[in-house]
């Protein structure tokens, strides 16, 4: 069931995220290419510019957007401002972006990562991501429809699109490249084509404790595949995909014992249990103060950890 739904993020549902922007603070994971994948936060696009300054201020390295957000001309204004008043180095931050779905042929590959690059004003993305395995009529429509209003797709072979994903790569275009929105059989898909060059570093899906992708997260593990949790403090409540009447993560009862036993958030503690997981959260938040507390997750001085009979309870395991 948690592999399934790994996958239901199908075009129709993508909109509502075109004004996030995710920021990212270093955690103790690794990706197999040796870069640090940070925590994230979530802003709205008419904030990027400031928040994404405001994150770098605060130590924030890693900013992981997308084309589909339409805010990657912000995001690297953003960047390179701080870069200009020597605050970081291009090599401090670590800049995620994600191939979407109307161009998954091959040959569209290549011009949609430089698409991305003149849009940000950069040379290079650390990480490039497949945004989904959904493929879409390619186009300048991000969701491509027919007169009836049905979304038009594509049929391409995922293993074509990854071996013009390692070309970017190889160009130097793209540091380390992985995927979003993957299910099992569509890794193994991946890890099993012929001729492999590179293997994805990363798998970005949605986690959290109501939801904790405990067999995919296994999975990933025994192929060195860091698994990345946005929603990772609970899914979009929009009404028009959830039910108002479902639990809310940061009202669960035990989150909330939890953190007032140890003088900390709600929050704090579900980020906490990702990361006893081996699991990289993003935090989504746009506000100073919750920035800042997001931080605190990865501090020695929290030291807490979340029993295991607390961990059964809240997220089914």
């Amino acid at each position: 069931r948690s592999e399934q739904r790994s996958i239901d993020h199908t075009p129709i549902a993508h909109p509502v995220r075109t004004r996030e922007l995710f920021l990212f603070h270093y955690l103790s994971s690794t990706l197999i290419t040796n870069y640090y994948f940070p925590l994230l936060l979530q802003v709205p696009r008419n904030r990027v510019v400031e928040v994404t300054k405001l994150a770098i201020e605060a130590g924030f390295r890693h900013i992981d957007s997308a084309y589909l957000y339409n805010n990657e001309e912000q995001v690297g204004l953003a960047i390179r401002s701080k870069i200009a008043d020597g605050s970081v180095k291009r090599e401090d931050i670590f800049y995620t972006s994600k191939l979407w779905c109307n161009s998954h042929r091959p040959e569209l590959v290549r011009p949609a990562l430089e698409r991305s690059l003149k849009n940000l004003q950069l040379d290079y993305v650390d990480l490039y991501l497949i945004h989904s395995p959904v493929s879409l009529k390619p186009g300048e429509e991000l969701i491509p429809k027919d007169e009836n209003g049905k979304v038009l797709f594509d049929t391409v072979d995922l293993c074509a699109t990854w071996e013009a994903m390692e070309k970017c790569k190889d160009a130097g275009l793209a540091k380390s490249i992985g995927v979003s929105n993957f299910n099992r059989r569509q890794l193994e898909m991946i890890l099993n084509k012929p001729g492999l060059k590179y293997k994805p570093v990363c798998n970005q899906v949605e986690c959290h404790p109501y939801f904790n992708q405990r067999k995919l997260l296994d999975f990933c593990k025994s192929k060195d595949i860091v698994l990345v949790a946005f929603s990772a403090l609970g899914s979009h409540r929009e009404k028009q995909w959830v039910d108002q009447n479902s639990p809310v993560l940061l009202e669960d009862p035990v989150l909330c014992a939890l953190a007032k036993k140890h003088k900390r958030t709600p929050a704090l503690i579900a980020l906490r249990y990702q990361l006893q997981r081996g699991v990289v959260v993003l935090a989504k938040s746009h506000n100073e103060q919750q920035i800042r507390e997001n931080m605190k997750v990865r501090s020695r001085a929290v030291g807490l950890r979340v029993p295991a009979q607390c961990r059964s309870h809240v997220c089914f395991l």
